[in-house]
């Protein structure tokens, strides 16, 4: 099958699945395609599904995702030291690990199309790593915490690991409590990724945006965590800040040029 014929395959299984959307049309433009099949991704319950659809949901994401373009680690240039400045699409970075901004509940973003990286990072690489974030949270019996993180495989990734963790969501002002709890995101992720051998993560711009973390505090909070972390246990491994929006592209080199 060519990508179109995935696409559709994909898309008629997982209409068929649901019965409430059983015999709805599949739209000919492969805009609206590409919309459709990610919406249904999005809005799916955690649950396994056959290996006929994970070998044709797996081929097809993976193509898309190289015909985007994939940046490698090795493609960039240290800012200071084994820190590293990235501005583009964290789904499509090379590397060890990377980090993704979830909610509590960890199962990934259900708003079909929605622009944040949880539902990013959730569509692109499969309906796999729903159901493994559903049988962390089944095993831990609550919703996760703020400041603490978890690891799942990253599936259809270019990267080898997803970090999950909940930043604090800011109400009125930022407390020391609110920033305490900022730090705790970082660290947990990188003792978990020390833990588990990786020697590269990507953090994303973790509760900044829709949790309305101010950006230069949360960024300046984000090297200072990485930094004293890096310091107190000699850790090798390189960290890459990833941003998407220009004005934290603009902090982060100020940061990193001052240290």
């Amino acid at each position: 099958m060519n990508q179109a014929e995935k696409r559709e395959f994909l898309i008629r299984r997982l209409l068929d699945e649901n019965g409430r959307y059983s015999g709805m049309e599949v739209p000919a433009d492969a805009y609206e395609q590409k919309r459709m099949l990610r919406s249904l991704m999005n809005i799916r319950r955690p649950g396994a599904i056959d290996a006929g659809f994970l070998t044709v949901q797996d081929e097809y994401l993976r193509q898309e995702i190289e015909a985007s373009g994939i940046t490698s680690l090795a493609d960039l240039e240290p800012v200071c030291g084994d820190l590293y400045l990235w501005q583009g699409d964290i789904t499509r970075l090379r590397c060890g690990a990377i980090v993704n901004a979830a909610n509590s509940g960890m199962t990934g973003c259900y708003v079909p199309c929605h622009a944040c990286i949880d539902n990013c990072i959730h569509t692109f690489a499969g309906v796999q790593l729903r159901l493994d974030c559903a049988r962390l949270m089944e095993q831990q019996g609550h919703e996760e915490p703020t400041g603490q993180a978890k690891i799942t495989r990253a599936y259809n990734l270019p990267c080898d690991y997803v970090l999950h963790t909940v930043g604090p969501i800011i109400e009125g002002r930022v407390s020391p409590e609110d920033e305490r709890l900022l730090a705790s995101c970082y660290r947990s992720c990188l003792e978990l990724a020390g833990e588990n051998l990786v020697t590269s993560i990507a953090f994303c711009c973790i509760s900044t945006g829709v949790f309305r973390f101010p950006n230069q505090r949360a960024a300046e909070i984000a090297v200072e965590t990485v930094k004293r972390y890096k310091a107190e246990t000699q850790s090798e491994m390189k960290v890459i800040f990833n941003v998407f929006k220009d004005l934290d592209l603009e902090i982060y080199q100020r940061l990193l040029a001052e240290n």
